[in-house]
C-alpha cells in the first residue's frame, strides 16, 4: 500500500503545483492586459498601477476571464473609449502566453 500512498501523494502535490503555477499566469495575464487597458484610459504611473491591481482582483471572483472583460468593457464605456470584445479577447490571448513565458523563464533562474 505504500507504493499506492506515495504515487498519490506525487500526483497530489503534482496538481497543487500545477494549480500554483495557473493562478500565477493568470494574475501576471492580468496585470498586464490591466496596464494596456490603463494606458488606453490614460492613466500613468500610480493610477496605471491601481488599475491593474483592480483587474487582477475582478480576476477572482468566476473561473476564466469573462469577469475582467466585463470590467474592462464597463471601463472603457464610462470613459468612452472604443474597444471591441474581439481586441480585450486578442490582448488576453497575447498577455497570456506572454505571461506564461515570464512565468517559465523567471522559473529557469532559480
Amino acid at each position: 500500500m505504500s507504493g499506492f500512498d506515495d504515487r498519490r501523494g506525487a500526483f497530489e502535490s503534482k496538481y497543487v503545483h500545477d494549480q500554483d503555477r495557473a493562478f500565477r499566469i493568470e494574475a501576471r495575464c492580468c496585470r498586464m492586459v490591466g496596464l494596456w487597458a490603463a494606458e488606453k484610459m490614460g492613466l500613468t504611473g500610480d493610477a496605471a498601477e491601481s488599475y491593474a491591481k483592480e483587474v487582477v482582483a475582478s480576476n477572482l471572483d468566476e473561473p476564466g476571464f469573462g469577469d475582467v472583460k466585463r470590467k474592462l468593457t464597463a471601463d472603457f464605456k464610462k470613459k468612452e473609449i472604443s474597444v471591441s470584445e474581439h481586441m480585450i479577447d486578442r490582448q488576453l490571448e497575447i498577455f497570456l502566453e506572454a505571461a506564461r513565458t515570464q512565468l517559465l523563464a523567471d522559473k529557469q533562474k532559480e
